[in-house]
């Protein structure tokens, strides 16, 4: 139940149910007694026999319609959205190994990012060139490496076909490394302070950090997931620009096939993008409404994000678009098509706008509660999440938030020895504002909502349990909302990696 959210209408419906029934304490506990306890059976798929009262009185009806509407969507809330599988004449047709690739890839530097036995050409061999990895995975998805091809991660970072590739925020990612590599290795067991890099501890995690305290595996991390991850999917795969682009709408139309493969490459392209959220699942065909959180980037943040108070079961609704759009595909429908592709788009951009403010918040909270290690490590997360604002999608080919504007945030922030906790604030405002985000301050995630703490401990991090939530959100009768689940190097047209063979241009 907690993987579970509400619309926002579910929530304000309820809300105004407890007016109508002038018993506001009581309406929380029907609600969620009527919607998980009545239709328990159902959801268990089990056979059983209801008998209900119905109410005779104008007020009281309306609540318990109200009530059975909601318990209603509830239910539909919990049953599952399908599997991302498909087949072409008894053969999968589902293929995306250069993302899962690149992904591992993206594991492994972010693992030297946390060990001072890393050096700057180690790192920047993985992220530019993609080799020096020594996992077995990465080296059995470069296929046909020894032909002269092979992925890698840089060209895929600020690459979408739908806008230039983004060089700015390649060079800041790089600088990010090199900084790591020069300067905090170097000074790994000194004490940090303003203008000097070392390490910062205090009860809950020991960090290192640079001149300007950031800790530099975590910005980069964070920045990845929208430079590279998010920017990859809802600026490139699911564009026109690449789902139509070289005669793949005529051909998808027609049913033909990429040589030697049992796929189209419009739905190999919709596969990719696919990919990039799932392609390190233990078996993506299963079923994905709740993500399995699996290794360091988006797949991670997207359970985090869909279990807390802002975007709940955000997931669902992703992971359903998916599944819409590649059937969509084979049905030669892409008007339906877009439509998945836009919800992907939009409710991915606002899961990295929660993320910002809730690590914002958790620096705040943190740095309260005299956890200096602690709250840096939460800043630098959100230092990052900010930075992959300028790779949103509100849905129309636009970012929630500019490039300029994300450059000015960043700015203001560029020292977090000196940032203020007002200066902070604001930046919460101004995400919550442009996201849409209405909140309780009982909603506000308390601190310690870090993690991937030195070689990706978990410790600190929050799990908000959603009938809390909701319950508190339930409870207020001025909150008109909590909550809303939301309404590559470029011109790459077949992603090489393990099982595609596919030139990765």
């Amino acid at each position: 139940r907690q993987e579970l959210g509400l619309k926002p209408w579910q929530i304000i419906a309820a809300e105004r149910a407890c007016r109508v029934s002038r018993s506001k304490q009581r309406c929380p506990i029907l609600f969620f007694r009527f919607s998980f306890f009545v239709f328990e059976p159902i959801l268990n798929q089990q056979e059983s026999t209801v008998t209900m009262t119905i109410p005779t009185s104008s007020s009281t009806m309306m609540l318990f319609l109200l009530l059975l509407g909601m318990a209603l969507v509830h239910i539909e809330g919990a049953l599952p959205v399908g599997t991302y599988s498909f087949e072409r004449d008894g053969k999968n047709s589902v293929s995306f190994g250069g993302q899962t690739t690149r992904l591992n890839m993206a594991d492994e530097l972010y693992d030297g990012m946390n060990s001072n036995e890393s050096s700057t050409d180690m790192l920047m061999q993985q992220f530019k060139e993609g080799t020096g990895f020594s996992d077995p995975s990465i080296l059995e998805g470069y296929g046909n490496a020894a032909g002269g091809y092979g992925p890698n991660l840089i060209g895929k970072v600020a690459s979408g076909c739908l806008n230039e590739k983004n060089e700015e925020s390649v060079a800041a990612l790089t600088a990010m490394i090199e900084d790591f590599g020069e300067n905090v290795i170097p000074a790994w067991n000194t004490p940090a302070a303003d203008g000097s890099p070392g390490y910062l501890s205090d009860d809950i995690r020991t960090i290192q950090v640079n001149s300007k305290g950031w800790e530099l595996d975590q910005t980069f991390q964070k920045g990845l997931i929208g430079a590279f991850s998010l920017d990859q999917i809802v600026n490139n795969y699911l564009q026109p620009c690449k789902l139509d682009a070289d005669g793949k709408r005529e051909a998808n139309t027609n049913g033909v096939v990429a040589e030697d493969k049992p796929f189209t490459m419009m739905e190999h392209a919709w596969d990719e993008a696919f990919g990039y959220v799932y392609g390190q699942e233990p078996d993506p065909t299963a079923d994905l409404i709740v993500p399995g959180g699996d290794g360091t980037l988006l797949n991670k943040y997207l359970k985090k994000a869909s279990t807390g108070p802002l975007v709940p079961g955000i997931a669902r609704a992703i992971f359903g678009a998916f599944i819409k759009g590649r059937q969509a595909i084979v049905d030669g429908d892409y008007e339906a098509r877009d439509e998945q592709a836009k919800i992907i788009q939009m409710d991915l951009s606002r899961v990295i706008g929660a993320l910002v403010d809730t690590y914002l918040n958790a620096y705040l909270d943190a740095k309260k509660a005299g956890n200096p290690a602690d709250a840096i490590h939460a800043l630098s997360e959100a230092y990052g999440f900010i930075f992959s604002l300028a790779f949103t999608n509100n849905g129309d080919g636009e970012p929630y938030f500019t490039q300029e504007e994300v450059g000015s945030i960043l700015q203001s922030m560029d020292n977090f020895w000196q940032i203020k906790d007002e200066d902070v604030q604001a930046i919460i405002n101004e995400v919550d504002e442009r996201f849409g985000f209405k909140k309780n301050e009982e909603l506000r995630v308390e601190s310690g909502a870090g993690d991937d703490a030195g070689e990706g401990d978990d410790a600190g991090d929050p799990e908000v349990s959603r009938e809390d939530a909701l319950l508190d959100t339930l409870r207020s009768s001025d909150d008109e909302a909590a909550g809303d689940d939301g309404d590559g190097g470029a011109g790459d047209d077949g992603d090489g990696g393990a099982g595609d063979d596919l030139p990765d241009n």
